[in-house]
Formats: C-alpha cells, structure tokens, sequence
C-alpha cells in the first residue's frame, strides 16, 4: 500500500490491562513499530485514547465513572502518565513526541482549523510524533467527539492523511457481533456505506466500536481506513505491505 501521511489510533482497551494500569508491553510493541515506520520514511500521527482508564487505575477505581466531573479530573490524571510513557519510549527509538488535545469547537471554526493543521505540519516536518487526544478535562460536553474513532477520522482529515488505521480489539469488520454471533464473518472490504453496512456497524456506542456515521466520515473524505486487532502492533507491516488483513474502507472516488 503506497502511502505517506498514516494516522493510527489506538483505544483504551489496547493500552491498557483489565486492572486499567497501563499495558507497557503493548504500548513499547507499538512504538516500536511506528518507529520503524517512521525510519522507512512515513510520517505517522498517533491518536491515542487511555487517559481516563489510566487516572482511573491511578486513583484506585475499579470503573469508570458516569459523571463529567469525574471524568475530567481523571483524564487530567492518566494523560499526564500516558504521555510520560509514550514520550520516554519514543526517545529510545530517537524520536521526540508532541502533544496535542483538541476540543471540537477548535475545528468546527475556519482560522482555528488552519492554525492547528499548520501546527500539524510544522511537528511533522521537525520528525515529531504527534500524540493526539481529545481535551476531556475542558470539554463543556460528556464526549463532544463521540470518541476517538470520530477524533481520529477528523484528524485524518485535518493533516490529509493517506490513510487512518483504527487499532482496536477485535480482528476487523463482522456482519454481525462476534462477541454474541459465533458465526460472523469478517467483511474483508467495504466500498460503499450501504444500508446493510449500516446495520452491521450496529447503534453508536456498540461493542464493535467503529459506527456507520463514523465509517461514512472517512470514506467521505477521500481517506482509506482499516480496522484491526490492535493486540499484535506488527501488524501493522501486514498492512503497509499491502496485505489484505482486518476490514479495509475504500474512500469515494471525488
């Protein structure tokens, strides 16, 4: 697969063990590789979810709450950590990272949207992996991305990427949910957001993580995605080489 520009996100459950303390193996294993493809030449921005999972195991929760309130302050807690961990990997590889929260309101305005794409380009161009995340603990609304599919779809946009790769904890796309469908079967390929897709993808907020809307989002805005299972980070390689591997969703042609 010829790319370039490649955003990654990668979601709570990948980063972190069920205890809610951070995978380090996991999270070293994806360094690694983003490293080495950063060395074959592509640059690669890294939306990462964990920040409320890893205050929550900070702070001795055993879930996460419901409450706003508690949910920014936990965020503020885990995206410190989160981002300590990633940055002091990344030097090992000879990389630096840099940070980025956005909050929707940040894009939904024209000056604001080209100064942050410009911020974008400038780490970029410095060699530097940009760490994204939603602004939880200032976000004036539960979720205002929905999560960090719909962010990562965004930021694809925003740094016009390539192509998006959604790690996330199951092995790609089913016609139905794996997790109560012995029988479903993985859709190798995606090429046009029917109504059938749709109902696949299930309601916002299901167990199979990626909704239609957001699927809709990327193949709108000219950007290959591809779902897979996170918990192997090299497989990542698979798909750059060019193998068909999880669910790949071809843009429409503009």
């Amino acid at each position: 697969m010829k790319t370039k520009r490649i955003v990654i996100k990668v979601g709570t459950s990948t980063l972190t063990h069920e205890s809610g303390k951070l995978n380090l193996e996991r999270i070293e294993q994806l360094v690694r590789v983003i490293s080495n493809i950063k060395n074959m030449g592509h640059e690669v921005i890294l939306v990462s979810s964990g920040a409320i999972g890893v205050g929550a195991g900070k702070v001795g929760l055993k879930e996460k709450p419901d409450s706003v309130r508690m949910k920014q302050a936990l965020a503020a807690i885990g995206q410190a950590s989160l981002v300590s961990i990633y940055d002091k990997i990344f030097k090992e590889y000879g990389y630096s990272t840099g940070q980025v929260l956005l909050t929707k309101f940040i894009l939904d305005e024209e000056t604001r949207y080209n100064s942050a794409r410009r911020a974008f380009d400038a780490m970029i161009s410095f060699g530097v992996v940009p760490i994204v995340n939603e602004n939880d603990v200032i976000s004036t609304y539960e979720i205002e991305f929905g999560d960090n599919d719909t962010l990562s779809a965004t930021v694809a946009e925003l740094v016009r990427a390539d192509l998006l790769i959604i790690l996330s904890d199951i092995d790609g796309f089913y016609d139905s949910d794996p997790r109560k469908d012995k029988n479903a079967k993985i859709i190798p390929v995606v090429s046009e957001i029917s109504e059938e897709i749709m109902s696949c993808a299930g309601a916002e907020g299901s167990s199979r993580g990626t909704g239609g809307m957001k699927t809709k989002f990327v193949n709108d805005n000219g950007i290959d995605m591809v779902l897979l299972n996170g918990n192997v980070p090299e497989k990542i390689y698979r798909v750059l080489e060019g193998e068909n591997i999880g669910t790949l969703f071809k843009h429409k042609e503009k």
